[in-house]
């Protein structure tokens, strides 16, 4: 199976099989999550039309790929000047060139492409991560703004300093920040175009989890992404939708819990989850014994020789 292929984003996919269980595509991610890395480190991983609608393209073959589950947006770990998830828009880079920046309509036109892209970041089907090593700032952290989980480095920067060009965060930024942190605090991170280390942000309620850069902060990104990409995918989808979209009108939310309701019942996972809690296995722990060699009571089953077992979810 060929995959696509990207000037601006290095893709690790994970395994694909078919029903058979024949091996299509052999992965390089030890989970069922893909990792899109942004590869512009000789300039902060800074965003261009280009490199937006790449990620965007590359969400919507993931999207109907049954092999991922989850998908991480982070920028590239080997770093040439400073870590960086993306220091923003590049302004060096041209606009589209027929759009005239004296003309307002077209630069308004210019944004809504931009936020075609950033409006799919959001609304991708599946849990997207947003791994942070470093600056994220304007057009970058519009980006995780967009995501669902954000995890990052102790080593980060999050900010809109837009500003501080005489301009403003159109991507979505300022309505973003506010939903997630607050009107006061986005007004302050706008405003003022300051930046604000990892543990403030999650503080603030932007960062989900926070570790040491480096095989800490790498170790936590694999654990929870495997954590998503092995759960109940149509489950996710429900819960997905309704915080993101249903808390914008609590009674539409409600609503939407109810139909979500209603197809997630019909799905593999949710019968398996239910089945599964009633399901015994032998304890793993004592081999079903109850109890050690040394006649102590097993503290797993409590001497009941059998646990509930734990659900096999499969996806889509």
């Amino acid at each position: 199976m060929t995959e696509l292929k990207f000037e601006t984003l290095i893709i690790d996919w994970p395994t694909l099989k078919d029903n058979e269980g024949n091996v299509i595509r052999e992965g390089t991610v030890d989970g069922n999550y893909a990792v899109i890395s942004i590869n512009r480190p000789d300039r902060l991983n800074a965003l261009t039309e280009q490199v937006t609608g790449e990620i965007s393209q590359a969400l919507r073959h993931m999207e109907v790929d049954s092999s991922v589950r989850a998908v991480v947006i982070r920028g590239v770990k080997e770093y040439t000047k400073k870590p960086a998830f993306s220091a923003g828009a590049d302004l060096a880079a041209a606009f589209n060139p027929h759009l005239k920046p004296n003309i307002p309509m077209h630069m308004a036109l210019a944004m809504r492409i931009r936020h075609r892209d950033y409006d799919e970041f959001e609304q991708f089907s599946k849990p997207l991560i947003a791994a942070v090593d470093g600056y994220a700032l304007g057009g970058g952290c519009e980006i995780v703004l967009c995501c669902d989980i954000v995890i990052a480095s102790d080593r980060s920067r999050f900010g809109l300093p837009e500003i501080n060009r005489g301009i403003f965060p159109a991507n979505g930024g300022v309505t973003r920040m506010a939903a997630r942190v607050g009107i006061n605090r986005a007004l302050r991170i706008a405003y003022f175009g300051e930046a604000f280390d990892a543990k403030t942000m999650e503080e603030w309620g932007l960062v989900t989890w926070m570790a040491p850069a480096g095989d800490e902060f790498e170790q936590l990104v694999h654990e929870k992404a495997k954590w998503l990409g092995d759960a109940p995918t149509t489950a996710l989808f429900v819960i997905k939708k309704c915080v993101k979209f249903g808390t914008r009108y609590t009674e539409l939310g409600c609503i939407m819990e109810q139909l979500g309701f209603g197809v997630n019942q019909a799905s593999f996972d949710a019968k398996e989850g239910i089945m599964a809690f009633n399901r015994k296995v032998k304890c793993p722990e004592c081999g079903g014994k109850g109890k050690f060699e040394d006649g102590t009571k097993c503290p797993t089953c409590g001497g009941r020789r059998k646990i509930k077992d734990t659900p096999h979810f499969k996806g889509i």
